[in-house]
Parts: structure tokens; sequence; C-alpha cells
């Protein structure tokens, strides 16, 4: 666990996810992922992923926390390659509004890159300001994704 001011921060992982409130932070991401979030099932379903111990799979999920409210949190999964797939995947990302520009999604982000082997890959929309953030960490923005939705 790691402090800035009165925001703790926390790291849960296959290993280690017992104190984890799964659903307190599931309706956290769901409701404060805004317009660039998933049914909420299928945010459950990352995280599944992340804490699970099978091989190929895991990650982390990172939660910050102030005065005992989830106002941050993060989902990576591994992905089991390397290479020509980057071997990690930033999936989620949100913080409370009110807590906005209070450097506690940077901190998160940060968290996550000083905790993984690999690279680390993220989608990002092109008008989400995040995006600033991402780049000031050292994300690069190499491809343009397509997708086939079936």
């Amino acid at each position: 666990m790691a402090d800035n001011n009165s925001i703790s921060y926390h790291t849960y992982t296959p290993t280690d996810h017992a104190s984890l409130n799964r659903d307190e932070v599931l309706d956290f991401l769901f409701e404060h992922l805004d317009e660039y979030g998933d049914q909420r099932q299928d945010i459950a379903k990352c995280m599944d992923y992340a804490l699970s111990d099978a091989e190929g799979k895991g990650g982390s999920v990172l939660v910050a926390r102030e005065n005992d409210k989830v106002v941050g949190a993060l989902i990576l999964n591994n992905t089991g390659m390397k290479g020509y797939i980057p071997e990690n995947i930033l999936v989620y990302v949100a913080v409370h509004g009110s807590t906005r520009g209070k450097g506690v999604g940077k901190q998160l982000v940060q968290m996550a890159i000083d905790l993984t082997q690999g690279s680390i890959a993220l989608h990002v929309e092109p008008h989400n300001p995040a995006r600033k953030l991402y780049e000031k960490l050292g994300f690069t923005n190499k491809y343009l994704e397509y997708r086939l939705t079936r």
C-alpha cells in the first residue's frame, strides 16, 4: 500500500486479493468510466482475468481510497504474449470526478508501470483528455485500431 496525502493505494494480484471488495470496485468502474466504459459484466470478466492464477492469465487491480471510499481504480491484464503483442494491457482506469486533477490517475498508471514486466498497451479514444497523461508517462501511439465486432 502506498500513500499520497490522504489517499491510499492498494494493489491486488492473483496471489493477494482476499481483502478486495470486488463489487465495490466493479460498481465504481462501471459508474466512473463514463462514456469510455463497458457493461458491468464485462468489467467483471476483466477483473476475474486479472486476478486469475491460471497459466497465461493474471494481472493486477489497483485501487485508490480516500476516507475509505474508492476514488480511483485500474485493471491491468497480462496477455501471456511477448514481442508481437505487448505483455500487458491496461484495460480500465477511472478516477472519481471530485478527485480528478489531484494526481490519482497518474499515480495508478505509474504504479501499474512499476509493477509490471514488459510492454503495456492501452486503448484510448481520440477525444479522451487522459491521452495527455498517458503521453507524459511515455506511452506512444503507433497504430490506428480497427475492429470487426461480431
